[in-house]
């Protein structure tokens, strides 16, 4: 079976939200466009759900600023504002994404004592959110990912996959996702490549 996977296309990954990438609203479209196309049998989502006393928030380490490194449990931490924290609308779906169309949402950085931005496993590598069992037991084989954003959540997604779904080809769809940084971007899209994910634009998703 093909799958899509959307990697938290949430408000607060968008321009207005706590931490927004550059233009990650202009992907909703596309990820509509995917999941209506009828290519795939079963279309996920990751959501950003974190508590608000997330120990990767700044607000949480006196004196440290967003995008500041710090600690958590002990490791290096980059620490963000405060975002996609559970309940609120910051952690909502964006309301351009046709969410009717998701069979299963996978929520991802409840834990406060660790970061999350796989939607497969915590980044300690340890706890896993149970959806590498779920996507097995659909028997899917093909598995696109896209998303927001391409240097951080989706790259570890898409590399978590690779790593956790053994057999599975796994694709990332370019311009269905946007990014923080363009050397960040450009670093993650070498890095998928070199784990044997290929890189693919939603034109030939469709034209398939």
């Amino acid at each position: 079976m093909n799958a899509l996977l959307l990697i938290d296309l949430q408000n607060g990954f968008c321009p207005g939200g706590s931490l927004p990438v550059p233009d990650g609203d202009s992907i909703m479209p596309i990820a509509n466009r995917l999941m209506k196309s009828g290519h795939y049998g079963l279309i996920v989502a990751s959501q950003d759900w974190h508590p608000a006393d997330h120990g990767s928030f700044a607000s949480r380490h006196p004196g440290k600023r967003p995008f500041e490194m710090g600690e958590l449990s002990g490791k290096p931490q980059m620490l963000w504002p405060d975002h996609c924290v559970q309940e609120t609308k910051d952690a909502e779906f964006h309301p351009a994404l046709e969410t009717r169309h998701i069979a299963y949402v996978q929520r991802k950085g409840e834990n406060p004592e660790v970061d999350s931005y796989s939607a497969f496993r915590d980044n300690d590598r340890a706890a896993l959110t149970g959806l590498a069992t779920y996507l097995r037991n659909k028997r899917v084989t093909e598995l696109d990912i896209c998303g927001l954003a391409t240097d951080y959540c989706v790259k570890f997604s898409a590399l978590d996959a690779v790593d956790m779904l053994p057999g599975v080809k796994v694709r990332f769809i370019a311009d269905a996702s946007r990014g923080i940084a363009p050397q960040g971007v450009s670093d993650a899209i070498a890095e998928m490549e070199a784990a044997g994910i290929a890189i693919v634009d939603s034109s030939d998703v469709l034209a398939g």
